[in-house]
């Protein structure tokens, strides 16, 4: 069976990544993507080994867009100033595309070299940026693990509404961020 003409990975990517920004990750079917697309959710196997695969490779894309997006942020900043800047970069894209969002998350898959590759530049990326720290490879790769965390722990309680207090979100994270960072320092 040959593929649809017009129907690409990246097509069937960035459909299944608008339905679960619109509705959840929850929501992400062969048959609400085939329904989406205008298809049988049978032509979908020819792009993708089923729900698996579609949230592998919306995972890869989803890491992606977040590197891409940190890598803009960074326009020749160093220290507090970059760390400032990924934050910043990382909640805009939580907010911005919750559902992708959510599968950024999962650790990398051993067996999907591609994955790997994805998420290996982002956590480079990040050690990278920690390096004005002159801290060891490892100490940086806790470290990552705790900022990591923390945003995630931000985005999520904002994503569920929990920020209900007049402050200003992006002031509270200026701050917390500011508080992590006076924190390494202490190491």
């Amino acid at each position: 069976m040959s593929p649809r003409r017009g129907l690409d990975l990246p097509t069937i990517v960035e459909t299944a990544a608008a339905i679960a920004n619109e509705h959840g990750m929850q929501e992400v079917t062969l048959a609400s993507l085939a329904q989406r697309l205008g298809i049988r959710s049978p032509s979908l196997y020819n792009h993708v080994s089923g729900l698996p695969g579609l949230r592998i490779q919306l995972a890869i894309w989803g890491l992606k867009k977040l590197t891409a997006a940190i890598d803009e942020s960074l326009k020749e900043q160093a220290g507090d100033e970059a760390i400032h800047a990924i934050a910043s970069a990382y909640i805009r894209f939580a907010r911005a595309e919750p559902g992708l969002y959510e599968l950024t998350l999962r650790s990398p898959d051993a067996d999907d070299e591609e994955y790997m590759a994805v998420a290996q530049k982002l956590v480079d990326m990040l050690v990278n940026q920690l390096s004005y720290y002159e801290l060891d490879r490892d100490m940086a790769i806790h470290i990552v693990r705790g900022f990591r965390s923390f945003l995630h722990g931000f985005a999520s309680i904002e994503q569920k509404g929990g920020f209900g207090m007049p402050q200003a979100i992006d002031e509270s994270l200026r701050i917390a961020i500011q508080t992590y960072l006076n924190g390494l320092r202490q190491l």
